[in-house]
């Protein structure tokens, strides 16, 4: 049956909730911060009246923002003084909590902002599969965890709500969406950068044996919503409409558009490294030992990141009491399932530096 390809629904959880529960994102950004400092050091300011851009390409609600804006912030500033005027531009979808992200920037004690008057935060309400900011006007691209997102779901998905689940023709059309968007992103992107400027982005990854360690957590949910169709609380076409626009991608892949000439849209690769990401939470498990501890974390986790884009499938999802039965009934069910038989959630994570040709 033919699918036609609908916009993915990549908007986190709002009112502050993503802030608060996407503690796995922030970790697996931390593991690429050295990187990003080195990315920065590299970056060359002709004028010496130029401002410096700093993009932020999804940045959700802010929080996890903090610590690599703060960290090129500083790089710059060493390098360039106290009085260059820095602008951040944080970019996520119209949609986003864009309260919560200038909230915490104003106020958070560990914002970039504190002690700096001439760091000037602003936000573009866009998708970044679009092209954001003026020609060769950005110095530093920061991304983390949002280019997992497609900009449309290619296809359904038989009997689970994620493309790691699939195969055959529907994995087919995922792989190909996931290419297509990937050399998109980099194509604005490229256009987007000054000659000499840096783009690092943070992705949640595939290894080779094509795990990205949520499996489990994911496959409790899909359990979950087979569940409510059965009690008569999901309806069976709205179950079949859930899908995730999310696209794990192997190192190969997002190397794959610089193979032919060692580089594309003239941006070259500086590093790419795949690390492991230890759950902080089963870590804090281990000496707690409080079961329903663990799975409330990792269900707010899951809740936050990823049941907004679930419950667009729902006949009314302007119904805001429809969609509240919705994602408390998930929640529940998911502290439930995972505090029968506790398990880590260590998962994969790339970091790719580009570099734009001068």
């Amino acid at each position: 049956m033919e699918y036609e390809p609908t916009p993915t629904s990549a908007v986190m959880e709002g009112q502050g909730a993503y802030n608060q529960h996407a503690k796995l994102q922030a970790g697996g950004a931390a593991l690429a911060l050295p990187l990003l400092e080195e990315a920065t050091q590299k970056i060359p300011l002709d004028d010496q009246d130029q401002r410096i851009v700093v993009a932020d390409y999804g940045s959700s609600q802010g929080k996890n923002s903090l610590a690599p804006v703060g960290i090129a912030i500083k790089t710059f500033r060493r390098r360039f003084g106290p009085d260059r005027a820095i602008l951040v531009f944080h970019v996520d979808q119209p949609e986003n909590d864009f309260n919560s992200l200038f909230e915490v920037v104003g106020s958070d004690p560990s914002s970039y902002v504190s002690g700096e008057p001439n760091v000037f935060p602003c936000a573009i309400g866009r998708s970044f599969y679009k092209q954001v900011l003026p020609h060769q006007s950005v110095h530093l691209g920061w991304s983390s965890y949002a280019v997992v997102w497609l900009s449309q779901v290619p296809a359904k998905i038989p009997g689970h709500f994620v493309v790691v689940r699939s195969s055959g023709s529907v994995r087919a059309a995922f792989d190909r969406q996931g290419a297509q968007d990937w050399e998109a992103f980099l194509t604005l992107r490229a256009n987007e950068l000054r000659p000499g400027g840096r783009l690092v982005v943070v992705l949640p990854a595939l290894n080779d044996d094509e795990r990205w360690g949520f499996e489990e957590l994911f496959d409790h949910a899909n359990s979950l919503l087979s569940e409510m169709v059965d009690q008569g609380t999901l309806g069976a076409d709205e179950r079949e409409r859930m899908v995730l626009g999310t696209f794990y991608r192997r190192r190969c892949d997002l190397l794959a558009p610089f193979q032919r000439e060692g580089k594309f849209q003239d941006l070259t690769v500086e590093a790419c490294e795949v690390s492991l990401l230890a759950d902080a939470a089963w870590t804090d498990y281990q000496h707690h030992r409080n079961k329903e501890m663990l799975a409330a974390q990792h269900a707010m986790f899951f809740r936050a990141t990823f049941m907004p884009s679930l419950a667009s499938a729902l006949r009314d999802p302007g119904d805001a009491e429809r969609r509240h039965a919705f994602a408390r009934d998930l929640e529940a069910g998911l502290k439930r399932l995972l505090a029968q038989q506790p398990v880590p959630v260590h998962s994969y994570v790339t970091t790719i530096v580009l570099a734009k040709h001068r």
